[in-house]
């Protein structure tokens, strides 16, 4: 991709050329320092979810992530909680003041979900669901969009441009793994997006190594990667007892390797950060 007269001008350096700063109370997206967002990949329950909501506040999360309403590849597994999950997430923001990101998934489900979530995800199954794409773009709250695991850059930052263009400018990018021919990992973590992302551009950029990667042994040796890259932040799947998890137990860290993850990721955005703010 050339960068002049790009196909996506509202999510493009061209007409924007400095970086887009999303803003959550004194929470800074896109800025100097990495945004974590950390949290189980279901909601579970209540009292579970405030209790790993504590812990991550304590370890060092910007953000609280889990999913109420859980698109599944197979009918027959857990499909999330739903509204009640949504409930969930808005106690533990009143308890820990950590704002929560969560997905949605129809058109029809964006005003409940914006109720009580803070970020609007949209996923990778959905990131080419255009009324989806239009709806959140409607909305008030800032919207998380993860690249599909079958989609070139471009049409990642065209499906950033239905909801620019409808009137959110508040887009996060969110590099989650693309499907290559490679089996040892569940996906493959595109971390050439970052930089490329980066360069077209103004929209932050933060990097899931979790579903990028599949299995929790490779999350954050990933995650240091993904901030030497130039990535804003991450999100990451945490679970107290990840072989108990009702979905994605085996690419979840403990709160230990949680805290392993922020102390590593802190040092390599130290290490790197006047050469990857001068350089990209």
């Amino acid at each position: 991709m050339k960068m002049g007269n790009q196909p996506f001008p509202l999510a493009s350096r061209e007409e924007h050329p400095e970086d887009t700063l999303i803003r959550l109370g004194t929470l800074e997206i896109g800025g100097r320092r990495p945004v974590v967002m950390a949290g189980p990949c279901s909601v579970e329950g209540r009292d579970a979810l405030i209790d790993i909501a504590l812990t991550l506040k304590h370890l060092g999360a910007d953000v609280l992530r889990g999913g109420a309403f859980k698109p599944r590849s197979s009918p027959y597994s857990f499909q999330g909680l739903g509204e009640e999950g949504l409930k969930y997430l808005a106690d533990a923001r009143a308890i820990t003041g950590m704002p929560v990101v969560s997905e949605v998934m129809e058109p029809q489900a964006v005003g409940l979900v914006a109720e009580y979530v803070d970020i609007l995800q949209v996923g990778a199954r959905s990131m080419q669901n255009y009324a989806l794409l239009r709806a959140v773009g409607h909305s008030h709250r800032p919207v998380l969009l993860k690249r599909g695991f079958s989609n070139t850059v471009e049409e990642w930052l065209l499906a950033a441009e239905y909801i620019l263009s409808a009137g959110n400018p508040n887009v996060i990018l969110c590099e989650r793994g693309i499907r290559t021919f490679e089996t040892a990992t569940r996906n493959t973590l595109d971390l050439n997006a970052v930089p490329v992302a980066r360069y077209l551009s103004h929209l932050p950029v933060i990097v899931d190594p979790s579903h990028g990667t599949g299995y929790s042994r490779y999350v954050i040796p990933m995650a240091r990667a993904a901030i030497a890259a130039g990535a804003h932040g991450l999100i990451v799947e945490v679970h107290p007892e990840p072989d108990k998890a009702l979905s994605d137990g085996q690419q979840s860290l403990t709160p230990t390797e949680f805290r392993q993850m922020v102390s590593q990721i802190h040092k390599v955005h130290d290490a790197i950060e006047d050469f990857v703010v001068t350089s990209i």
